[in-house]
């Protein structure tokens, strides 16, 4: 390991960071950061673009050469407008390099591979060998929820999905799920599909409350806990009424929610009064990564009945931190957390209902959740994850 074969070159390996805090796909961009400064230095050099200055503190961190990267105004615009009218891409591969300044910086690098952790069309836009990532398909696959399905989104994730797999060396999902439904849904050979599970954030690893933690919130004593964007897919309303049947039987259940306003937020405030259950549902808004470690400790469990998939982050978060988790048991959600959480069908409230009084009233079935999610987490981590990415970066490459 320690030099390189006769004849063999070292390889050179481009990230480009392309998104922006808070949550999701900016975590997802830190993953393969760490996952890429560890690719091993005698064999591979690492060069990192980066579209926002917000990066440049992230970047102090590591030892990588970087630069910051703007596509420009002009070039951005005739790309997205050379999208919109369906022009064929190959013929735009072709040209870009003519005017393109984002094509050009990458061309310049001679980069054999180039890695798009985030989920847009720069992974077929730019002509350098790709590996692009699919997060999830559910336009198609939950065609009921407008911020991913409606008409106008519809059309822009096919097409971008659709060039993905006709351009890149390879995609990256989160799953076996997640594998088959990219290779049925566009066609693309399971070989050229490489799975990457997602993996618990460095900072939930923190054991310690951050420093004014309480006096930033005032939480219950005991309380079921959800963190999710009011999005109609993360299935809020369902769980308010699970609360509300379950009232009568344990009148101390408590729901704390966190996450910003998205479009199903006034509809969720709207029912929790209808339902005369504004004393028993705590809203947070955006928590910091900092405090979230705490909030997992201090709750009884994180209940999470989303219809998105194939998976999804708040598990790995929950099982690091020793909380208890009740999720859908759909999609990959099974694959990722196994024998660590309960599982129920997302349509019923009465499913998710049981589960929640399972929680609340059982202190040994939340003491066996708990430690299985620890054993969980122990065997996938950010070891096993730099190994994998390494292994891609190898079949990629060749």
């Amino acid at each position: 390991m320690g030099c390189l074969f006769r004849g063999e070159r070292m390889k050179k390996v481009g990230l480009y960071l392309d998104c922006t805090p808070p949550r999701g796909e900016f975590q997802i961009n830190q993953f393969v950061l760490d996952a890429v400064a560890a690719l091993p230095p005698e064999r591979y050099s690492v060069i990192v673009a980066y579209s926002s200055e917000l990066w440049s503190e992230y970047l102090k961190n590591y030892r990588l050469k970087s630069m910051y990267v703007a596509a420009g105004f002009w070039g951005r615009a005739f790309c997205h407008g050379w999208t919109l009218l369906g022009l064929p891409m190959g013929v735009w591969r072709s040209i870009c390099p003519l005017f393109h300044t984002l094509t050009r910086v990458f061309l310049k690098e001679e980069c054999d591979l180039w890695i798009f952790p985030s989920q847009n069309s720069r992974g077929y836009q730019i002509p350098v060998p790709a590996l692009g990532s699919i997060h999830d398909l559910m336009h198609r696959y939950e065609r009921s929820f407008q911020e991913a399905a409606s008409p106008q989104e519809f059309r822009y994730r096919e097409r971008m999905f659709r060039n993905l797999c006709r351009w890149a060396e390879g995609v990256v999902v989160d799953s076996e799920v997640g594998r088959q439904q990219v290779a049925e849904s566009y066609g693309m050979p399971l070989e050229r599909i490489h799975v990457l599970p997602f993996v618990a954030p460095p900072y939930i690893w923190e054991n310690s409350p951050p420093p004014g933690f309480d006096s930033r919130y005032s939480l219950p004593p005991k309380f079921i806990f959800y963190p999710a964007q009011f999005w109609e897919h993360k299935n809020h309303k369902r769980l308010i009424r699970a609360v509300a049947s379950l009232k009568k039987d344990l009148p101390d259940l408590s729901l704390v929610l966190a996450g910003s306003p998205k479009n199903a937020y006034d509809s969720v405030v709207k029912l929790i009064q209808e339902l005369d259950l504004s004393a028993s549902v705590q809203f947070l808004g955006y928590v910091p990564d900092e405090d979230m470690p705490e909030l997992y400790r201090r709750a009884r469990a994180l209940v999470m009945p989303t219809f998105y998939g194939p998976t999804n982050i708040p598990p790995l978060e929950a099982f690091a931190a020793g909380c208890p988790v009740a999720i859908s048991g759909i999609y990959a959600m099974p694959e990722q957390a196994g024998d660590a959480a309960l599982f129920f069908d997302p349509k019923s409230a009465a499913e998710i209902a049981g589960c929640i009084y399972r929680l609340w009233s059982d202190d040994d079935l939340c003491s066996d959740l708990a430690e299985k999610g620890r054993q969980r987490a122990s065997k996938w981590g950010r070891k096993q994850y730099n190994e994998r990415l390494l292994h891609i970066v190898e079949q990629v490459i060749g």
